[in-house]
């Protein structure tokens, strides 16, 4: 139940992250479902695919399509209250990255994979769904630009196993994670940290 209930939350995030990106784009609003739709589910049906999780979680569960809509329906009718879009988006689209980086790593727990793949899988949750979001409104997705994004969902990931080997409760170890990317994701921002480049300014 814990889990599920963060994965509505990463869903009802990244959703609003979607419709913000698609308000910003002026989309039709059937073009704001859609983005707002494979924002949130994107990376998650992309890494059931390569787990052989078929039908994907949110074919078998019509809450997920539900909570997008209502999300969709939600941050359309207050998208003037949730202030500046740029902020809005920033922020919505931080939680949903540290939120769905944890449910990829599980993911690839109970797939008994090896925990650098289920960091990778924690990473393709979290960030694929803003990568085919970013492609279907003409912009360079964050992910292959120098800032720190994925980068963020692998060190969470690095924290989870780390802290899964000491004897501390589990719930404690999940919020830690998703807080831990959340934190380094705020961070680069704030103090305009980012990766090396190789090309000069």
């Amino acid at each position: 139940m814990f889990f599920y209930t963060l994965d509505i939350l990463g869903t009802i995030a990244f959703a609003i992250s979607g419709v913000l990106t698609a308000l910003n784009k002026k989309l039709d609003p059937f073009g704001i479902f859609i983005i707002a739709f494979v924002t949130a589910v994107g990376g998650g049906t992309l890494r059931d695919i390569l787990i052989g999780r078929t039908p994907v979680g949110w074919m078998l569960d019509l809450n997920y399509v539900y909570v997008i809509l209502g999300s969709v329906i939600f941050a359309v009718v207050f998208r003037r209250k949730l202030g500046y879009l740029r902020t809005s988006l920033f922020l919505f689209d931080t939680i949903g990255l540290g939120v769905f980086t944890l449910i990829g790593i599980e993911k690839g727990i109970d797939a008994g994979l090896h925990p650098v793949i289920s960091i990778a899988l924690g990473a393709m949750t979290a960030s694929f769904g803003g990568v085919i979001r970013d492609i279907l409104c003409n912009e360079i997705p964050v992910v292959f630009r120098k800032e720190i994004y994925a980068t963020a969902c692998i060190v969470g990931g690095v924290v989870f196993f780390v802290l899964s080997a000491l004897p501390l409760d589990e719930n404690v170890i999940y919020i830690a994670t998703a807080v831990a990317v959340i934190v380094i994701r705020l961070l680069a921002v704030r103090y305009h940290l980012s990766l090396p480049s190789f090309y000069k300014k």
